[in-house]
């Protein structure tokens, strides 16, 4: 079941996502954003997120805010913001229907997203939409990032480096992009599809590489979005043992839609045999010796990928809605 409303039933809320009050553009730019906040028992976290949007120097965006079935006190928060915000409620289903939802009823020209822990610098739609105006040709664009956890500022590593240009071979290895950072035109998902909802977790990883596998992403290259981490409550942490076996999941998606070329192929499938030989010997270590042995034998499957992504996806048929 899902309720849509904006802030509150009695607000008149239509079905379509209304604008935000102040639509002024600034510095030129002239597109319309549509921000999506999936969330889910976030209450303590989602304000300071609500915050960072509606504090936002570029003015003409709508936020979406998709509610995937919390059970905290997140319409008492949302309801205190009137009709800032258009608030949608549905059944738990896990973050990639969530924001799939937020785009489905987004009438902005671009789509931007924003997990509910974490928060903007003001001029981050900004800057943003204006480099996105300066280079055309670009459909999706990422920013830098600060990352804390716990409240202590992170190093980052310089495996985590953003990219700019075609990023599918680093892709492959590892999410290259954070999700927060993310602005894309709408077109994008006209030509590659939403978010995997099978898919409990690495569903960014999935949809970044399927992206990246047509088109080059813009990199704007400031600390623009800011990314809390280290709680037990986020997939990160929930899936950090295992988590490969999604990213597994993935690249075998792509080799059985043979929408590869020949270069890619051959990079996906050197990557898959490291994950499957990892993943693979690190269950046969800890006593799943028939699963580790049976994603050891992915790779060699060779016209029998459809077969093998039925098992996977069996194997990985659960799903947690945290990690929003």
């Amino acid at each position: 079941m899902i309720g849509q409303f904006s802030v509150s039933q009695e607000s008149g809320y239509d079905g379509h996502c209304s604008k935000h009050k102040s639509c002024s553009a600034v510095g030129g730019a002239h597109f319309m954003i549509t921000v999506v906040i999936p969330t889910y028992n976030r209450c303590d976290f989602l304000k300071a997120a609500i915050d960072s949007v509606l504090s936002q120097t570029y003015r003409d965006f709508e936020l979406i805010v998709v509610d995937d079935g919390s059970t905290d006190n997140t319409i008492d928060l949302i309801r205190s913001y009137g009709d800032s915000l258009v608030y949608l409620k549905q059944d738990n289903q896990g973050p990639s229907a969530a924001r799939n939802r937020g785009i489905e009823l987004s009438r902005g020209d671009l789509v931007a997203f924003l997990d509910s822990d974490d928060r903007w610098h003001p001029d981050k739609l900004l800057i943003q939409v204006e480099a996105m105006e300066e280079e055309p040709g670009y459909l999706i664009s990422h920013t830098g990032e600060v990352w804390y956890r716990n409240g202590e500022l992170l190093r980052q590593k310089k495996k985590h480096e953003k990219l700019p240009g075609y990023i599918f071979e680093r892709s492959l290895s590892m999410c290259m992009v954070s999700m927060s950072t993310v602005i894309a035109r709408r077109e994008l998902f006209d030509n590659i599809g939403y978010f995997d909802e099978r898919l409990p977790c690495c569903e960014d990883y999935d949809l970044w590489l399927r992206a990246s596998l047509q088109y080059p992403f813009l990199l704007v290259d400031q600390p623009l979005t800011f990314k809390e981490g280290g709680r037990a409550d986020q997939v990160s942490v929930i899936y950090r043992v295992g988590m490969d076996r999604f990213r597994i999941q993935s690249i075998v998606n792509l080799l059985e839609k043979e929408i590869l070329s020949v270069e890619q192929r051959e990079q996906a499938v050197t990557e898959l045999r490291k994950k499957c030989r990892i993943y693979g010997n690190g269950c046969i270590k800890w006593g799943r010796e028939e699963e580790g042995r049976r994603y050891l034998r992915i790779p060699e499957l060779s016209g029998k990928l459809n077969n093998v992504n039925d098992e996977i996806r069996m194997r990985n048929d659960e799903r947690n809605p945290n990690d929003e």
